[in-house]
């Protein structure tokens, strides 16, 4: 009973209350994301439909945990598709399947105020990891064995991407998931689209810009990292200069 009232009250609340709940300033950094990406209005109206929709039973932390089965089944499928490329429509499902619990995880949770912020800040972003890692072991099946090491070297950047979003969270309190305009969900459709591009064209092209793809990802990371300490250096030479006119 005390379960159905809290669904009727969460339902009813009142919209700017709970969009600051879920989108406002979090205690934990961690739980804070900003996110630039150009698809976060549209997320937004859509996170508005469907919160107060998401059955009781299904919990923050069910969500989190249906990760690796995404995971697992992007890695099944990209194995299957070296057979029939066909099979990379259900990565694409795949794909969609972990937008959704991924993107809605941590806002249920902030929605119904009973988020487990740094249980899910850490499960979220292991798993996070090992969604990437799955999506390149998929590709690794289309590929001849000579473009591996292209495929190893796209995911240290992409690796690199996530290493540097966590350095800046602890160095800076805020935990940004976007870079200029393009975000996870963004990241999510272009990986759609080639797939799309696969099952049409064949798998040739992949091979052909994995190098170009590792190089990009690779310069765009040196910008963001000379940005950022820039950023950094100039914070720390404020704080030196605060303290020594405090002496």
């Amino acid at each position: 009973m005390q379960r159905e009232i809290a669904a009727g009250s969460l339902i009813k609340t009142d919209i700017p209350e709970w969009s600051a709940r879920v989108y406002g300033k979090q205690e934990f950094a961690g739980a804070g994301k900003t996110n630039t990406g150009l698809l976060v209005p549209l997320e937004r109206r859509l996170a508005r439909f469907v919160l107060p929709r998401i059955p009781l039973w299904l919990e923050t932390y069910h969500l989190t945990l249906l990760t690796p089965l995404w995971s697992v089944g992007i890695a099944a499928f990209g194995y299957l598709a070296a057979g029939d490329l066909r099979w990379l429509w259900m990565v694409n499902l795949m794909i969609v399947l972990h937008y959704f619990t991924d993107h809605f995880d941590g806002k249920l949770g902030k929605f119904r105020d009973t988020g487990l912020r740094k249980w899910g800040f850490y499960m979220d972003h292991l798993f996070d990891y090992g969604f990437l890692c799955s999506i390149l072991i998929g590709y690794s099946f289309l590929l001849p064995q000579k473009a591996i090491f292209s495929m190893m070297l796209v995911l240290c950047v992409f690796s690199a991407f996530m290493f540097h979003t966590f350095l800046m969270l602890a160095a800076t309190d805020e935990f940004k998931v976007s870079f200029a305009v393009f975000g996870p969900t963004e990241l999510r459709l272009v990986l759609i689209i080639i797939n799309g591009l696969l099952v049409h064209f064949g798998v040739r092209p992949l091979k052909g810009t994995l190098p170009y793809i590792a190089v990009c990802g690779t310069v765009a990371l040196a910008l963001l990292a000379y940005r950022a300490q820039k950023r950094l250096w100039t914070s720390d030479m404020q704080a030196k200069a605060a303290s020594a006119a405090g002496e």
